[in-house]
């Protein structure tokens, strides 16, 4: 029973306790330390990283050369290496605004949403296979793909780029062209290793909704929520009622076509208006080619006085009259047939993107030991207890609460998806987070070399 209903002393404890813990606290404007060395500073930013060196009594290094921060700044931005010409325009430009300019012309790059997205693509597990069992292609991956990279050649804000990936189908945008890229964004919560072969429907379809709290969690929170799946978190405070409130959202998310072995992932219409028209002026073509059948048919019954009727590939009902037409007109009917065909063939497909959309609401049961063999109390969706907020709402009855979760983590008082992401961007720059586990921020975690 205490495993069941998560009130065990242990994880009461660990709640108790988790109030100090520097990611769970609110976050606040810190005044920069006193420096002695107050002309290095350039930025804020600078005063905390000169107060650590002076308290350690280090010095900062020398500023690198102009031929040398050239190339880390083209490294950085766009993983390429300047050219001959580019070093020799920025090593012979002494003016003050040379640096910036460079800058704001490789952010204006497409080079650098395509480096910057893979850094995104790596921590949202992107692949082009489920990567398991199976290994089946993912053949719309890419579109997903791409809504990264763009998503960071537009500047798009962390707080829409997220809201998109959780929960773009339910958005309901009214411009076209964001509800399609809204939709495309929810491959986030598609791609992935899964198992697709899995003999027990059941038990993939949980473990799909694992994958999907272990990878929100650590992606977006720094918290490794999976482990609070069969027990409660051994050292963070999530319990195993946390967890399944989580997991009930994802339930309750259609990410699967079917279960049946081998399982086939959903895959949400995207077509738009132009793709529509183009399916219709085929359809067009297709009755006029068939227009076209019948009226020779008709005309050649008519001289030999039979039955002028087809099937819908435009052959007579009664194959003894085609025999009698005279030859000319049997190879006009077939050179039409084969054009018929050909059309038929090229019908374009409506395109699709693999994402999610919203199955049947439910809330999930705490399952013992993580089987779904043994149920125990049934859990209301939400989001874990100790950085829920004072004001949390209760998701609604006819919704997955993908769209709640998603505002949830970009409230400007949620404690650590800011924390998360800013630490990323640092990494990423820097080699090394200022908390070097990037995706734990619980117990376990390193501490933040500045808090």
């Amino acid at each position: 029973a205490p495993a069941v209903k998560a009130t065990g002393s242990a994880y009461e404890t660990i709640l108790r306790e988790s109030g100090s813990h520097w990611a769970f606290q609110p976050l606040k404007r810190e005044a920069p330390p006193l420096v002695k060395k107050k002309g290095w500073i350039r930025s804020p930013i600078d005063s905390f990283i000169l107060g650590a060196l002076e308290d350690s009594k280090l010095a900062p290094s020398p500023p690198a050369t102009p031929g040398t921060l050239i190339r880390r700044v083209y490294f950085d931005l766009i993983g390429l290496p300047p050219g001959p010409k580019e070093i020799e325009e920025f090593t012979s430009d002494n003016s003050p605004e040379n640096y910036e300019k460079i800058i704001d012309r490789l952010l204006s790059s497409p080079r650098y949403g395509e480096r910057w997205g893979r850094h995104w693509l790596d921590v949202a597990r992107y692949a082009d296979s489920n990567g398991l069992d199976e290994n089946i292609a993912y053949i719309q991956a890419w579109r997903y793909r791409d809504w990264v990279i763009d998503s960071f050649n537009r500047d798009k804000p962390y707080d829409e780029f997220l809201r998109a990936q959780l929960a773009g189908d339910l958005l309901q945008s009214p411009d076209p062209d964001s509800d399609y890229e809204d939709k495309v964004a929810t491959g986030f919560l598609s791609i992935g290793p899964k198992m697709l072969a899995e003999d027990d429907g059941r038990k993939m379809e949980l473990d799909i909704v694992d994958e999907q709290v272990d990878t929100v969690g650590r992606t977006f929170m720094g918290l490794t929520l999976g482990c609070a799946r069969c027990h409660d978190h051994k050292f963070d405070p999530v319990s195993t009622r946390d967890y399944y409130a989580l997991a009930g959202v994802f339930q309750s998310t259609r990410t699967m076509e079917h279960f049946k072995k081998v399982a086939r992932w959903w895959e949400n219409p995207i077509a738009t208006a132009a793709d529509q028209q183009r399916i219709e002026t085929h359809k067009t073509r297709i009755a006029g080619k068939k227009a076209e059948i019948d009226g020779l048919i008709e005309a050649a019954t008519k001289v030999l006085g039979d039955d002028a009727s087809t099937d819908d590939k435009g052959k007579p009902k009664s194959e003894d009259n085609e025999k009698r037409f005279p030859d000319d007109t049997r190879r006009a009917l077939t050179r039409l047939r084969q054009e018929l065909e050909t059309l038929r063939g090229a019908t374009p497909e409506l395109p699709t993107a693999m994402g999610v959309t919203d199955g049947t609401v439910t809330n999930l049961a705490v399952h013992i030991r993580g089987s779904h063999l043994e149920l125990g109390d049934s859990v209301p969706r939400g989001v874990p207890k100790v950085v829920a907020g004072p004001d949390v709402k209760p998701f609604p009855a006819k919704q997955s609460g993908r769209l709640e979760l998603a505002n949830w983590l970009t409230r400007p008082d949620n404690p650590l998806t800011a924390r998360v992401f800013v630490n990323r961007l640092w990494r990423w720059h820097f080699g090394r987070g200022l908390v070097v586990s990037t995706d734990n921020f619980g117990q376990l975690g390193r501490r933040p070399s500045h808090p």
